[in-house]
């Protein structure tokens, strides 16, 4: 007999990380005191300008000659829901020189530890960690799949919102994609006075952008099945 295996409904700190890397149009590097804001990343992402690498095993004597770097990004929903933050990353090392932003070539940065602190809580993920996970393939595109969604086919969301667990009855203000990655999408549900988020899981996990369309396709036809209709206000 096969041993029982929950199936993965979201993505994993690593994975989490290495998107928000993938995906960052900006970051902070604080290294020697100094902070340096870097914009536009050119589609590269943080890692398009930091190499990370294992440790040196060079002599303590040296490695007190590096400087200690660490770089700041944060996860911001592209659609205009309330508390638009949705994580903080902070990756620490050490460099062999200052950084410099100008230099127009990769900076190789000896990894120590990266740390993503969201609503839920705060992980520290290994550079082992995020070696060994697939970049999501959804990563780079998800602000552009989202805003279509919700821009274009506005009518398609609150269909989704009929595999959300029954509201009560004008309990809903607002209805909007707040993220979407390649195991499903997750709906921010805004009421009056408060908000919280709502998973809806793909019936498998996506392997290939081109997978994205038919896995919606999927939820809206569950939704068309599902029994009770949670209504937005007109």
């Amino acid at each position: 007999m096969r041993p029982f295996r929950l199936r993965t409904t979201q993505p994993t700190p690593a994975e989490r990380v290495r998107s928000i890397l993938a995906a960052a149009h900006s970051m902070t590097v604080v290294a020697d005191g100094v902070r340096t804001e870097v914009h536009r990343l050119g589609g590269e992402g943080a890692m398009g300008h930091v190499h990370l690498h294992e440790p040196s095993e060079t002599g303590t004597g040296h490695a007190r000659m590096r400087v200690p770097v660490r770089l700041e990004l944060t996860d911001i929903a592209p659609t205009p829901v309330r508390e638009r933050l949705r994580a903080r990353v902070t990756v620490t090392g050490l460099l062999a020189a200052p950084y410099d932003a100008n230099s127009g070539e990769s900076t190789c940065m000896e990894f120590g530890q990266a740390v993503i602190e969201d609503s839920t809580g705060r992980a520290v993920v290994t550079l082992h960690e995020l070696q060994a996970t697939d970049l999501d393939p959804i990563a780079t595109c998800e602000a552009a799949m989202l805003t279509h969604l919700m821009d274009s086919h506005g009518e398609l969301v609150t269909r989704l919102l009929r595999l959300v667990p029954a509201l009560p009855e004008d309990a809903l203000v607002r209805a909007i994609p707040v993220a979407m990655d390649r195991y499903g999408v997750t709906l921010r549900l805004e009421h009056p006075g408060s908000h919280h988020d709502a998973r809806l899981s793909f019936p498998t996990p996506i392997h290939d952008v081109d997978q994205a369309t038919p896995q919606i396709h999927a939820l809206l036809a569950a939704a068309r099945r599902a029994s009770h209709p949670n209504r937005l206000p007109r």
